[in-house]
């Protein structure tokens, strides 16, 4: 038998006997975060029996609801230092309806159903891409990066996914059916399986967490007014300004696999260098220490003295 066998068998029995909680009365706003994820998990279920009424506009809204609060709950929580394991684990599941499962209904029954079982197998795989992603979000919550990484998610995380993979609706309704076309149809079923592949793939995409830590005093109006123009623009034009993010998000993938690996190698290069580490101690100079050598009489062993004097001039 695997030795590693009976150690995570262990394991799991630790954490099952773990409650989810540390203390017997729960704090009020340890609640609040899970409020939020919860209307989030409404909102993908809505999306969901929008998508099988064909309410399209209707199921969009309620994905990218789901997506903004999907935004905020994690940052509430640390707010109000209200993160929990059982927050976490409705967090990942809430997530999984909402973007791995409400997406691949509304692409299906939008135009991949025309394909018959190739769209089915094709939001099929979405769906699965989207659990194995969050299943190894989770597990690498508890590794050890330095801080610079948490700038990066490995692969494209599940809300972005859910907002690009419906690209093609954002086009239907800017007057460019791909339905029309045999040709185009297929092309939309490769355009879901690459963002399925980039959901589990390890490319470094840019999160955000560490943006915005610290910001100049002269950039928050012009910050305020930025954000103000971009949800003015996604309420008036919803398609539009979904299709510019969606297009946008795409193009900084590669520039976010070249940053991530530039810092690596600055990272390496410091490491690498000799005399870079700050935390070794500094050797004595030669001209400020003095030894003198003594043997003693009594039972031979070397004795080393150590004057330290005033510095050459």
């Amino acid at each position: 038998m695997d030795p590693v066998v009976p150690q995570l068998e262990q394991e799991t029995r630790r954490r099952r006997r773990r409650r989810l909680f540390s203390h017997a009365r729960i704090p009020v706003r340890m609640l609040v975060p899970n409020f939020f994820t919860l209307l989030g998990l409404c909102a993908g279920l809505t999306a969901i029996r929008m998508s099988i009424e064909g309410r399209y506009e209707f199921a969009l809204a309620a994905i990218v609801f789901a997506a903004l609060l999907d935004g905020i709950d994690g940052r509430i929580a640390r707010l109000l230092k209200a993160s929990s394991r059982f927050g976490a684990e409705l967090d990942s599941l809430a997530d999984f309806v909402n973007f791995g499962v409400a997406p691949a209904f509304m692409i299906f029954t939008w135009g991949l159903g025309d394909l018959k079982s190739f769209g089915w197998i094709c939001v099929l795989v979405f769906s699965l891409a989207s659990a194995l992603r969050l299943a190894r979000f989770n597990v690498a919550i508890d590794d050890d990066r330095p801080k610079w990484q948490s700038n990066y998610f490995m692969g494209v995380p599940t809300p972005a996914a859910a907002i690009v993979v419906l690209l093609p609706i954002y086009l239907d309704h800017m007057g460019l059916d791909l339905r029309e076309s045999p040709f185009l149809m297929h092309l939309v079923l490769i355009y879901v399986l690459a963002i399925a592949f980039l959901m589990v793939s390890t490319v470094p995409t840019f999160s955000g967490k560490l943006m915005g830590e610290r910001i100049g005093r002269e950039w928050v109006l012009p910050i305020f007014i930025v954000a103000v123009a971009a949800v003015a623009y996604l309420v008036t034009y919803p398609y539009r300004m979904l299709t510019v993010a969606s297009l946008a998000y795409l193009a900084a993938i590669p520039l976010s696999w070249r940053r991530f690996h530039d810092r690596e190698r600055e990272a390496l290069a410091t490491v690498g260098v000799p005399g870079e580490n700050p935390d070794a101690s500094p050797r004595p100079s030669p001209e400020t220490t003095k030894t003198a050598e003594s043997t003693s009489p009594a039972d031979g062993s070397r004795v080393v003295e150590i004057r330290t004097g005033e510095p050459k001039r």
